[in-house]
């Protein structure tokens, strides 16, 4: 949407094209001149003073500026948008005009806060399984399990109950959040109470108002006391057992919404599997394998929303993987090295998250300084992976992919064999399909042209063990 405004607090627009409708819901005619809204009114309240400020401070410096902030359109959807403008030269002073365009980013911001909400997932559930690993403390490992769901699912109070083998009770193992001591101490039997429900008939249980609720007053907690309005209960199952009951509370009238709900079913099934045997060193290798693939899924998920984000390089990581993993095979890489260097490859672009749509997503050439931002992404993949353990073996192909063999790479300036074999491998495959590949500015070249290229730079750009090992296929 192009725009031209006069520079006050309501974003007066003098002129708007015709995307405004596309973006805002109003033709261009209601927002003109505030004939029936203004502009700075669609800002979402939060945004407003940030716009209007950093605004002000362009048009002082007499600098372009550029913003991301969130409008509400007609229907009420919010949207986010990147606005880019500047002062007019042709006047001045209160009647100074800006100019530019507002775009709608919605979807690349949807990729972006999904990508950082899985990772604290993620991170949610490796600090869950090395508390399993750790030993057979299943105190230690509850109070891990009810710390992350009350961070990651913003709720106000959670407990788990344990059941025993052969026994008709359920009794209190682990709470947080609560107020009162009154019900540390007290058990319930299968069937009765809303844990109980849960136990016999071993489904989650959502009630939405407590106040509603007739048996509510036979509960062994005190409901009003601690003010609770809206209750979940999650039945704990492991080899088809009840191994016990996560419940949850809030203290206003809301809901869980299914993607929390779904997560936090996977949290209760961490918890069944640690309260059925708090030792686990037996069951180490089953419990991995199953997180293992679990964890892969997920990398292929923030792989996938990197590429929504960048639509130029969709595919691009898929279709290096398999090519890494064959010169990694010819080198004589084998065995868990191969599974870190397919994780390496899957995410070797992650950090381009912390690089602004202004630059990652512009269709022409970067200048200095915009190149200089956009070398920053592998050290922001190393900012953003290095706290998962489980990751650390894959780091090499994403913090290292840029280097060179003449040590004129970046961002360490790593030189010959310093720079990881991973990423030496991973630096012929990239640059190998970046250059067969369309892109915006240029059409592919032939395989002819871009194998003359990687032979060229051997002992330059690249290691010529990795570019002999290419050749050979």
């Amino acid at each position: 949407m192009v725009f031209q405004s006069r520079n006050d607090s309501n974003h007066t627009l003098e002129y708007v094209s015709k995307g405004c409708h596309e973006l805002t819901g109003y033709v261009a005619d209601d927002l003109i001149r505030n004939r029936i809204i203004s502009y700075g009114d669609l800002i979402h309240p939060d945004d407003r003073e940030m716009v209007w400020i950093n605004i002000q401070n362009a048009v002082v410096q007499r600098k372009s500026y550029e913003l991301v902030y969130r409008i509400h359109t007609l229907s009420r959807q919010i949207k986010w948008v990147r606005e880019v403008g500047s002062s007019s030269a042709a006047v001045s002073g209160s009647d100074e005009l800006l100019e530019g365009f507002i775009t709608d980013i919605t979807d690349w911001k949807v990729a972006e806060e999904t990508i950082q909400r899985q990772v604290r997932r993620f991170q949610a559930l490796r600090a869950i399984d090395s508390a399993i690993s750790a030993g057979p403390d299943l105190q230690f490992t509850l109070g891990v399990l009810l710390e992350q769901i009350m961070a990651q699912l913003d709720v106000d109070a959670a407990a788990i109950l344990l059941h025993r083998v052969g026994s008709p009770m359920l009794e209190y193992g682990a709470r947080r959040g609560f107020r009162t001591e009154a019900y540390l101490n007290t058990t319930m039997r299968m069937g009765e109470g809303f844990a109980g429900i849960v136990a016999l008939t071993q489904q989650t249980i959502h009630l939405p108002d407590l106040s509603l609720e007739p048996n509510r007053r036979n509960q062994p907690l005190p409901i009003e006391a601690e003010g609770f309005k809206v209750y979940y209960g999650i039945p704990l199952i492991a080899k088809e057992q009840v191994k016990g009951v996560l419940e949850v509370f809030l203290r206003t009238p809301r809901s869980i919404d299914p993607e929390r709900l779904e997560f936090l079913e996977a949290l209760a099934g961490q918890a069944a599997i640690a309260i059925d045997n708090s030792s686990l060193f037996e069951q180490l290798h089953d419990s991995n394998i199953e997180l293992s693939i679990a964890y892969d899924a997920t990398l292929e998920g923030w792989a996938k929303a990197l590429e929504l984000r960048d639509r130029e390089t969709v595919g691009h990581a898929h279709r290096v993987i398999e090519m890494t993993l064959q010169v990694a095979n010819r080198i004589g890489i084998r065995g868990d090295s191969l599974q870190h260097i397919r994780r390496g490859a899957l995410l070797h672009d992650i950090g381009k998250m912390g690089i602004p749509d202004s630059i990652l997503l512009k269709p022409g050439p970067l200048t200095p300084d915009e190149w200089e931002v956009m070398r920053q992404h592998p050290k922001h993949a190393y900012e953003m992976l290095k706290t998962i353990e489980y990751l650390s073996p894959a780091l090499e192909i994403p913090y290292s992919h840029h280097e060179k063999w003449d040590g004129n790479g970046y961002p360490q300036g790593l030189k010959g064999k310093n720079i990881p074999m991973a990423a030496r491998i991973f630096a012929v495959v990239d640059v190998w399909d970046a250059l067969t590949s369309d892109r915006p500015y240029r059409f592919a070249w032939s395989e002819h042209q871009a194998l003359e290229y990687i032979s060229r730079e051997s002992g330059r750009h690249f290691d010529p063990e990795v570019v002999n090992a290419f050749f050979s296929q």
